[in-house]
């Protein structure tokens, strides 16, 4: 049986070491790890998934901000990564921690502007996350544009660059607002 703890309960180094099993050891690389920059996950939205003792998958939401070109800052919920240990990939696991950060997004009113860089066949088809509105959307190294998907009433379909959140709404998704 699976359990459901709160990433922040599972040692930094576990989680390190599964998400390189599962993506890589360039993972750092990767314009996701650069849209989200150097800040801290959402604890409230981050899930560890335990079975007999071990790890065996993670997701980490993060916050960030699309800087539009009129100037604003809108925040955003970025997903990802949704890591799996290899050998239990496509056991429906993912899936499962999807499910459980999308509840407590929506549990806590921050799903109404989330956005992932992913499959859009299975991220459309599970979750309801399309590429309709991120087609103005920059991002700080290369994306294939159909993978940029995003889903919510307050999602923007604007201009602007993805990037790091700023101070103020990285406190705000840390206070719980």
């Amino acid at each position: 049986m699976i359990a459901f703890v709160p990433l922040s309960t599972v040692a930094a180094d576990a989680v390190e070491a599964l998400l390189d099993r599962a993506f890589g050891v360039d993972r750092h690389a990767r314009t996701a790890y650069k849209v989200r920059g150097d800040g801290n996950p959402i604890a409230r939205l981050s899930v560890a998934a335990i079975e007999r003792g071990a790890l065996v998958a993670t997701i980490q939401c993060w916050p960030v901000t699309l800087s539009t070109d009129d100037g604003e800052a809108l925040p955003l919920v970025m997903i990802g990564p949704v890591a799996v240990e290899p050998a239990r990939q496509r056991d429906g696991i993912g899936r499962l921690l999807m499910t459980h950060a999308l509840h407590a997004a929506h549990r806590d009113a921050l799903d109404q502007a989330m956005m992932l860089i992913g499959d859009p066949d299975y991220y459309g088809r599970f979750f309801g996350f399309d590429s309709s509105r991120t087609g103005g959307w920059r991002l700080p190294g290369p994306i294939e544009r159909h993978r940029l998907l995003a889903k919510g009433n307050a999602v923007p379909a604007v201009a602007g660059t993805l990037g790091p959140a700023r101070a103020p709404l990285a406190a705000r998704f840390a206070a719980g607002d």
